[in-house]
C-alpha cells in the first residue's frame, strides 16, 4: 500500500466504495421497524437486543453487521442527505464517532442514565460509552509453554529478540489501514514512547502479519497458524470457546475502550433510540454485556493490573487527532514498513 493509500484509508474523509454489511439479523415483530447499524458481531450482540425487543414489543430491531471503516462512510454519507440514516449507531472505532459528533451528525440527549456516566464516557451529550473491554495478547495455550507467554510489551520484546526464527510469520495483529478499531489501539500506543517503535520493530523482524478481523486473528491464534495475537479486543477472545485461546491483559498497560452509541440526527426512531440508550446503560442490560464479555472487570483483582496500568480511551475532541492527516499519513506509513509484505490467515 503506498503513503497516499494509507492516508486516504485512515483518515476516511473522502468519498469511498462501501462494500456493505458483514451480516443482518431481525429482532422481534413489532410494526415499527428500527435500524440499528453496529460493528458488534451479532452472536455476540443477539441476548442483549433479544431483551430489548421483549421490553419493547412495537419493535422490530434490523441489524446490520458492519466493518467500522464501512460504517464509518455510509453513517457520514447519510448525515449528508445520502441514504436513509440508521436509528442507532453502536461502533467500537469511537474516534470515527467522535468525528461525526464533531460534523453536527448526531442528536443530542440527556437522561439520569447518561449523566450517571463518568465524563470520559460521554461528550456533549450525544456520544455515551456503552462497553468495558481490553485490548489484550491472545495465545495459543498448547504451543506456548506458560514461561513462554508474554505479560508485557517489555517480555514480548525480549521474546521477539531472543527467539526470532520461532515467532516468525506467527505473530499477528490488526491491519490498521481497514480496521477503525486497529487503527484506534496503534494510535493509542504510538502515545506510549517507550514501547511503540521498539515493537514495531520487533515485529518487523519476526514479520509479523498485519490482518483482519478480530473474529479470523483469534481463530488463527486457536489454529495454530499465529503462536501471538496483540491488541485484539478482549470480548472477542472472552467468546471464543476454544479451549487453545488463552489472554493477557498487558501489565505494562493495557488499553480499555468503551463501545460508543450516537443517535444519527436523521434518525426517524429517536424515541426508540433514547429508549435502547438507556436500556443499554440499566443495571439489567450491563449484566447482560458483562456475561457476552462486552463488560470486563477493570478492579485489581479482576484483571490482574494495577491502577496506573489501566488505560481508559476517552471519548473526547482529543481522538480527533488520531484522524488528522499528518498524524494518520506517518502512522500508517510506519504500519506499512513494519508489515510490508505480510499476508493474513
Amino acid at each position: 500500500m503506498t503513503w497516499l493509500r494509507s492516508v486516504i484509508a485512515a483518515v476516511l474523509l473522502l468519498p469511498q466504495a462501501v462494500t456493505g454489511q458483514e451480516a443482518t439479523a431481525r429482532f422481534g415483530n413489532g410494526a415499527t421497524e428500527f435500524l440499528l447499524r453496529s460493528t458488534t458481531d451479532i452472536a455476540i450482540i443477539r441476548p442483549v437486543i433479544d431483551r430489548f425487543v421483549a421490553l419493547n414489543p412495537d419493535l422490530t430491531i434490523a441489524y446490520e453487521q458492519w466493518g467500522s471503516n464501512d460504517l464509518f462512510a455510509v453513517s457520514r454519507a447519510e448525515c449528508t442527505g445520502d441514504g436513509v440514516a440508521a436509528d442507532a449507531v453502536f461502533s467500537s472505532a469511537v474516534q470515527q464517532l467522535v468525528w461525526l459528533v464533531n460534523a453536527a451528525c448526531a442528536h443530542p440527549y440527556r437522561s439520569s442514565a447518561t449523566l450517571a456516566l463518568p465524563r470520559t464516557r460521554r461528550w456533549r451529550d450525544e456520544l455515551w460509552g456503552i462497553t468495558t473491554e481490553p485490548a489484550v495478547i491472545v495465545y495459543n495455550k498448547d504451543l506456548l509453554a506458560d514461561d513462554q507467554v508474554p505479560r508485557s510489551r517489555f517480555a514480548l520484546l525480549d521474546a521477539l529478540r531472543s527467539n526470532p526464527e520461532f515467532y516468525r510469520d506467527r505473530i499477528a495483529t490488526y491491519d490498521i489501514a481497514s480496521s477503525g478499531l486497529g487503527y484506534l489501539f496503534a494510535y493509542a500506543d504510538s502515545l506510549e514512547a517507550s514501547t511503540f517503535g521498539a515493537l514495531l520493530e520487533g515485529f518487523a523482524r519476526v514479520d509479523a502479519v498485519a490482518t483482519c478481523c478480530s473474529s479470523e486473528i483469534i481463530e488463527a491464534v486457536a489454529d495454530g497458524r499465529f503462536l501471538i495475537a496483540y491488541n485484539v479486543l478482549g470480548s472477542y477472545a472472552a467468546n471464543i470457546t476454544r479451549p487453545e485461546v488463552g489472554m493477557v491483559l498487558p501489565q505494562d498497560y493495557t488499553l480499555f475502550l468503551s463501545r460508543g452509541l450516537m443517535i444519527p440526527r436523521g434518525a426517524r426512531h429517536k424515541a426508540a433510540a433514547t429508549a435502547l440508550l438507556d436500556f443499554l446503560l440499566s443495571a439489567e442490560a450491563q449484566d447482560l454485556l458483562r456475561q457476552a464479555g462486552l463488560v470486563m472487570g477493570t478492579d485489581t483483582a479482576e484483571a490482574d493490573l494495577t491502577a496506573s496500568a489501566r488505560r481508559f480511551i476517552p471519548l473526547s475532541p482529543s481522538l480527533l487527532v488520531s484522524l488528522d492527516a499528518n498524524r494518520s499519513g506517518f502512522l500508517l506509513r510506519y504500519w506499512d514498513d513494519t508489515f510490508a509484505g505480510s499476508t493474513g490467515p
